[in-house]
C-alpha cells in the first residue's frame, strides 16, 4: 500500500508539474490565453489530488 501510494504522489506531482510548465508556456502564444487558464485550473486540481494522496501517504505510514 505504501508502495503504491508512493508510486502515485509521484505521478501526481509530475502531472502538476507538467501542466504548470505546459500553461506557463501557452501564455506566451497568440490565442493561448485561455487554453493556459484551463490548463492552470486543472493544476489547481491536480495539486489537490497530490495533496489528498501526500496526507493518506502519510496517514498509512503512521499506522
Amino acid at each position: 500500500m505504501k508502495t503504491a501510494l508512493t508510486i502515485l504522489v509521484v505521478l501526481s506531482m509530475l502531472a502538476t508539474f507538467g501542466t504548470m510548465f505546459a500553461g506557463v508556456l501557452g501564455v506566451g502564444k497568440e490565442g493561448g490565453a485561455m487554453r493556459s487558464n484551463k490548463l492552470m485550473r486543472y493544476r489547481v486540481l491536480l495539486q489537490g489530488v497530490t495533496l489528498v494522496l501526500f496526507v493518506l501517504l502519510m496517514a498509512v505510514m503512521r499506522s
